[in-house]
């Protein structure tokens, strides 16, 4: 069995957090994270970009079995964790290969600037991919004098700052790896992912549904929320997931790490499907997830913008007669958007999306964060629904109005009654 490491240092680099400009949420993150996994948090530190670092990991470095670090590992001058970690290694930084192809493919020659750095790590150490960004992580080992003159390894893992891109590295990447380490069998993870709600509402309804014995913790992304359920046993976990799961709605918690684009898409393709879309508040978000897929080609007809009234009428077919007398923003005018998309495509399938988002547009029946949905179909009956969400801003509205759309598009090619659906959806 591999030898147990429990005692870990935390480094937060970043000038930005320590001025207060930004809030740091990385330790917070890792400490409950690892905490879960048995591992005993020694210290948690935020230093700024000055490499006043360096003498506090020289002195962490004798008391803890891991150390891990964020932020500092950019192109420019302040960014300085590779240096102080090869010079804590007693070794010389050396132009890793494998991370100077990755990054030429993404920027070219550019490469050959201030961004050559970035590819820079100490010897002996090894890279850690970063998909989300240009500056690849690394990790590796130092070897520590302790007092006595014994000596041993002490295990480094060091990341980029940037939210998405410690979060990718530290979750699929790190996470495991000490998972392994810890040698703790009965630790038990369960994932969900979390749509339309807002963090602080998922939290409260976490402490509604909580079990004896069974942690919880999120993870923000762009669009939906990761939900760790952990400890306890698969029955208290799964109680508490279905008890979350009833007083969301229907589709908005879903186990496993997923997103409502793929779940969405990966349905067209599995019954070889096309569709076309026709956006109003969305502005395209729809049709631009859409094409982030590679080979969307293949059941992506294309969209069609129509924000103002007159467009919704020229393009699509919509009648003068049901926006005087229902609005821009009416299930009617969603349901003639979809049927007009429809007919231009020749497609299986038509969404539409019509909608407040805010700041300014709203009505006494009709605030922001009103949103309707169209969807038509050459062998199902259109149908047309409006959800309400929480006003918590301009781009937030568009965001999960985006993500409403896909679910309930995926929901309609089921033929499940999507009023029924939206009916249940009470925390978005």
């Amino acid at each position: 069995m591999e030898e147990k490491y429990y005692s870990v240092s935390v480094f937060i680099i970043g000038t930005e957090i320590t001025r207060g400009i930004i809030a740091d949420r990385h330790g917070q993150l890792i400490a409950k994270e690892l905490t879960t996994l048995g591992y005993n948090i020694y210290r948690m530190t935020l230093v700024p970009d000055d490499g006043s670092v360096e003498p506090l990991l020289r002195e962490c470095v004798k008391q803890s079995d891991i150390i891990i670090l964020t932020g500092g590992l950019g192109p420019t001058s302040d960014d300085m964790t590779r240096q102080i970690v090869a010079d804590l290694a007693k070794v010389p930084l050396v132009k890793d290969q494998e991370a100077f192809r990755a990054l030429h493919e993404r920027i070219g020659d550019r490469i050959n600037g201030a961004n050559l750095r970035q590819v820079m790590i100490p010897q002996g150490f090894r890279i850690i991919p970063n998909p989300k960004g240009t500056a690849p992580g690394f990790k590796g080992e130092i070897e520590v004098e302790q007092n006595g003159g014994e000596r041993k390894l002490v295990k480094l893992f060091s990341m980029p700052g940037p939210p998405v891109e410690m979060h990718e590295m530290f979750y699929n990447r790190i996470l495991p790896e000490l998972a392994a380490l810890s040698g703790h069998d009965g630790i038990e993870r369960d994932e969900y992912s979390c749509f339309m709600t807002p963090e602080s509402r998922l939290e409260d309804l976490c402490k509604e549904c909580a079990k004896e014995g069974v942690i919880w913790g999120t993870r923000v992304q762009e669009h939906r929320i990761s939900l760790y359920f952990n400890g306890s046993n698969s029955s208290e976990r799964d109680s508490m997931a279905a008890c979350v799961s009833e007083k969301l709605g229907t589709s908005i918690l879903l186990k496993g790490d997923v997103q409502a684009l793929d779940l969405f898409v990966d349905l067209l393709k599995e019954r070889s499907m096309t569709v076309a879309c026709s956006e109003s508040c969305t502005g395209g978000l729809i049709s631009k997830l859409l094409t982030d897929r590679p080979g969307s080609s293949e059941w992506f007809w294309g969209s069609v913008v129509s924000y103002s009234n007159e467009a919704k009428e020229r393009l699509l077919g919509v009648s003068k007669e049901t926006i005087n007398k229902y609005g821009a923003v009416s299930t009617e005018c969603a349901k003639e958007m979809a049927l007009g998309i429809l007919d231009i495509s020749g497609c299986d399938i038509a969404l539409s999306v019509t909608g407040i988002a805010g700041p300014s547009g709203a009505t006494e029946d009709k605030p922001v964060g009103t949103i309707c949905f169209g969807f038509a179909s050459k062998g199902q009956k259109a149908e047309s629904v409006m959800i309400k969400l929480s006003a918590h801003g301009r781009d937030g509205s568009r965001r999960r109005a985006t993500v409403a759309a896909l679910l309930l598009a995926r929901q309609y090619v089921l033929g499940s009654p999507l009023l029924d659906i939206v009916r249940s959806w009470q925390y978005i």
